[in-house]
């Protein structure tokens, strides 16, 4: 039986439609530097620190620490999460999560340059800020404002920026003395590592 050309076309189309409606597409995780508003995120570099910059957060760390014992203060919020939190975000918000530690990091310890401590700070607090500037890239347009925050990451966000306005300086900067190395070895290389870190 011979078929005549529009019996054959509609027979073609029936049989394409078919298979393009059963075709499911498996969807591709999308790379934080192809995310709107992320070009130029390389954040790779930051997986591990070199000795000579561990050793600088360290005596900064300890010298901090040494100021802190002199005082004493009752401090109500922990503003920085356990690190095992950051692997519960999804990849996108990780950096976003970290990019607010810190912001609030930065502004905490940039209080104390003029201080004794001064000297020992300045090297850790041009890493910290070459570090702040890499993670910027990597953080959405809008990502922390808007329907974007949201879940974990609306209360983690919440938890520091309440933290920033109802806690003293004193217990501010205790927080951030008490998380400088898990955000610089943890955070850092969880969010270098992106869907690595699980």
């Amino acid at each position: 039986m011979k078929l005549d050309v529009a019996t054959g076309c509609r027979l073609v189309l029936l049989l394409l439609t078919s298979v393009l409606t059963s075709t499911v597409a498996v969807p591709v995780p999308t790379p934080l530097r192809t995310l709107p508003g992320t070009r130029g995120c390389h954040m790779s570099q930051f997986q591990s620190l070199s000795p000579q910059e561990l050793k600088a957060f360290k005596r900064a760390k300890d010298a901090l620490e040494e100021s802190l014992l002199l005082k004493s203060c009752s401090c109500s919020s922990h503003p920085f999460p356990k690190a095992r939190d950051l692997r519960r975000l999804q990849v996108w918000e990780r950096p976003v999560a970290l990019e607010a530690e810190l912001a609030l990091m930065l502004k905490v310890l940039g209080t104390i340059v003029n201080s004794t401590l001064g000297d020992t700070l300045d090297q850790p607090l041009h890493t910290l800020h070459y570090i702040h500037s890499k993670l910027q890239a990597c953080v959405p347009a809008q990502a922390t404002t808007g329907s974007r925050a949201q879940g974990l990451l609306r209360q983690w966000l919440h938890r520091i920026h309440k933290a920033e306005k109802m806690e003293s300086h004193d217990c501010l900067l205790a927080s951030v003395t008490f998380n400088l190395f898990r955000l610089l070895t943890l955070d850092l290389k969880c969010v270098a590592s992106r869907d690595l870190c699980v």
